[in-house]
């Protein structure tokens, strides 16, 4: 009888076979990737979000010194957006991802302002809603100083027709990035801390097992439990609650392979903590420091467009923020890779630091 050559690939499959049972018995694998997604998902679908802004692009050769603008400015449900082409900010408007574009102009006489506003048949509801300020904003202004008012402005309204954008739309690629983010960061934590604490590593060094064997192989299981988690999150929402699949089966595997390059990041992240900590107590802490800012800050439940200036710098730093946007992108406006080249580069460049961290703080016993 002879005995088969030993296969290296072989123990990658067996140990990736391990991991992935022991995946699917962790309750709190299947909370996190599975239960807290679809929860947020079915709450907040259905309550449309917990805060409404609407975002107005301001034309650029919109008077931006009159009256009727300052007190736009000032309005806090209302996010005025100056810093996109005339190009960006149609083609948006038509998506549903402004609200409205306004152009305010000084007249010679009277009245003195003329206010041209269009709206989007994909964003009818809240055009109601900044339709009610500017009625608002025009009494304000008609009255002051005046028994008898006199009209500010003119209006000239069209609207244009769009694809609506739904919360779903913007909502469930958020919770994609969640689920991800948390099987990433403490899956791969708990489970090497683990390994090591036990002793089990240890044990793999006395067999011809080699060390990326090791990690391949976990890293093969929670890839896989994290496409089934994440196929189960997009079909749900396209079929109950009507997420959109621009281009169907290939939008899906271009969100899969997202997925996939979002969780390998992620990973990295869980990698630098299972070899900081000490003891298992010190992993949830260490995990929801690198987490808790990413799901807060990163546009996971509503617009970064609402923060404060200085916030969305800050924002724009997180890789989960680049992540949640590729997925918008290829799921809404049906991008393809090609066109999300910018927020690949940046989870490229996280890749890199978080693996370089991992290398100089990961231990093996």
């Amino acid at each position: 009888m002879t005995n088969k050559p030993y296969s290296n690939t072989r123990a990658t499959l067996a140990i990736a076979k391990a991991s992935f049972r022991s995946i699917l018995r962790s309750p709190s694998a299947v909370v996190f990737s599975l239960a807290f997604p679809l929860i947020f998902i079915i709450v907040f679908a259905n309550i449309g979000g917990s805060a409404v802004t609407v975002d107005v692009g301001v034309d650029k050769k919109c008077d931006t010194l009159n009256p009727v603008f300052g007190i736009l400015k000032n309005v806090k449900v209302i996010n005025l957006i100056k810093d996109q082409s005339a190009g960006d900010m149609a083609k948006n408007l038509s998506k549903g991802k402004i609200d409205a574009i306004i152009d305010i102009q000084k007249n010679n006489g009277r009245p003195p302002y003329s206010l041209h506003i269009q709206y989007t048949k994909a964003s009818e509801q809240k055009d109601g809603i900044l339709r009610s300020l500017l009625n608002s904003i025009f009494y304000q202004l008609n009255s002051q100083g005046n028994k008898t008012p006199q009209p500010v402005a003119d209006i000239q309204e069209t609207t244009i027709k769009g694809r609506q954008y739904k919360y779903i739309d913007f909502l469930l690629p958020g919770m994609l990035g969640f689920s991800l983010l948390s099987s990433g960061v403490f899956g791969t934590a708990f489970v090497f801390l683990s390994l090591r604490l036990t002793l089990v590593i240890k044990r793999f060094f006395a067999t011809p097992v080699k060390k990326y064997s090791i990690v391949l192989g976990e890293a093969l299981a929670r890839l896989v439990f994290s496409w089934i988690g994440a196929l189960f999150i997009i079909l749900v929402g396209h079929f109950i609650f009507g997420f959109t699949l621009i281009h169907g089966v290939t939008t899906v595997i271009n969100m899969l392979i997202l997925s996939a390059i979002g969780l390998i990041v992620f990973m990295g992240f869980g990698f630098i903590i299972s070899g900081v900590a000490k003891n298992e107590s010190a992993v949830p802490p260490l995990s929801n420091i690198i987490t808790l800012p990413q799901f807060l800050l990163s546009g996971t439940f509503f617009a970064t467009t609402a923060f404060p200036s200085w916030l969305q710098w800050l924002s724009n730093v997180l890789p989960l923020t680049y992540l949640n946007t590729a997925m918008r992108n290829v799921a809404f406006e049906g991008a393809g890779l090609g066109d999300v080249t910018h927020q690949l580069l940046i989870l490229g460049i996280w890749f890199f630091v978080v693996y370089a961290v991992a290398v100089k703080t990961f231990r093996w016993e």
